[in-house]
């Protein structure tokens, strides 16, 4: 039976100018290059100055997706931005993403799920998508996490970096089969009891204050390899597929440790993993447009390949998409 799919037509990135590499870090807090890539796989990341607020990086991002799709703003008539990291408390990123690209007509809001941010924002606009309500939709992962942390904490501050990657999506009629092109399917899950292990210590509600990144690295690592196999494993039981039949897997580049041990309890070979975390570090909801650009622009992504994405984030929130590109 026929149905709608929510297709790729085009994707984009965008990273600050300022890198930050471990040396660097070394002259910043107690140390060092060996330590960090050791644990986390990270060589290095991108920092966002004054002038880069998280708008500014997802306008780049998205306006990269549209040349890459062939599409103008005209064309788009749904922005979605996954991020925890808002110039503003209102008006949304999406909103301020949305007249930097010169589009004054749709919808544009933003969504909030930490690092499972951009997984929950692509099956929320194929949600939309397929509805039949909105016909082309700009999701963007954008992200300015330097803003956030404690840059006396060792062992968190050498984690994050900042960017913003974007997809365009658009709705066309598939078989209704595996087979066909775009999302094929989306999982998410959330559990707020795990608040504690991974949280910013501030808010307008709350402190009133922006607060900092606060976690519990062990437990993170533990929950973030378990949690991830149900999304998974429900995405191959959706659609009659297999970790043997996929092309690739794009994970939440968070900590390399963490995505070798899930493709590992996943049964998905290291080759079909896609790792770009030492190259940008952890950049939230920004990550897995990141790694899809990179994947996509170096010529391992191709069309027709099936692709996973999934991330586990603060919440604790995760879920997983598959996509037919």
């Amino acid at each position: 039976m026929k149905r709608t799919r929510s297709i790729v037509r085009g994707i984009g990135s965008y990273l600050p100018k300022r890198k930050l590499t471990n040396q660097d870090l070394e002259k910043l807090v107690d140390t060092s290059h060996e330590w960090i890539v050791q644990r986390t796989g990270i060589e290095e990341r991108y920092i966002a100055d004054d002038s880069e607020t998280t708008s500014i990086l997802g306008i780049k991002a998205a306006e990269a997706a549209l040349a890459d799709a062939g599409l103008r703003a005209d064309d788009i008539d749904l922005v979605i931005c996954a991020t925890s990291t808002p110039d503003y408390t209102f008006p949304s990123t999406a909103t301020m993403i949305q007249t930097g690209i010169g589009m004054t007509h749709g919808a544009a809001f933003d969504l909030q799920a930490v690092c499972t941010g951009f997984v929950y924002a692509v099956a929320t606009a194929d949600k939309f998508l397929r509805s039949g309500s909105h016909k082309r939709a700009l999701v963007v992962g954008a992200e300015t996490f330097s803003r956030i942390l404690d840059w006396n904490d060792r062992t968190t501050c050498v984690l994050f970096g900042d960017g913003a990657g974007a997809l365009v999506l658009e709705a066309q009629e598939g078989e209704g089969t595996s087979a066909d092109r775009g999302v094929l399917t989306s999982h998410l899950r959330s559990d707020g009891r795990y608040r504690d292990k991974l949280y910013v210590d501030g808010g307008p509600g709350s402190t009133k204050t922006t607060g900092v990144l606060k976690m519990e690295g062990k437990e993170v690592f533990k929950f973030a390899v378990g949690m991830v196999a149900d999304v998974v494993q429900d995405a191959f039981k959706a659609t009659g597929t297999s970790a043997e039949e996929l092309d690739w897997f794009v994970p939440h580049q968070a900590n390399r440790r963490i995505i070798t041990a899930s493709a590992d309890k996943l049964g998905i070979a290291q080759e079909k993993v896609v790792i770009t975390v030492n190259k940008h570090g952890n950049t939230s909801a920004a990550s897995i447009p990141l790694a899809l650009d990179a994947a996509r622009k170096d010529g391992r992504i191709k069309d027709g390949d099936l692709v996973m994405i999934e991330a586990i984030g603060g919440g604790f929130t995760w879920g997983s998409a598959l996509i037919r590109w």
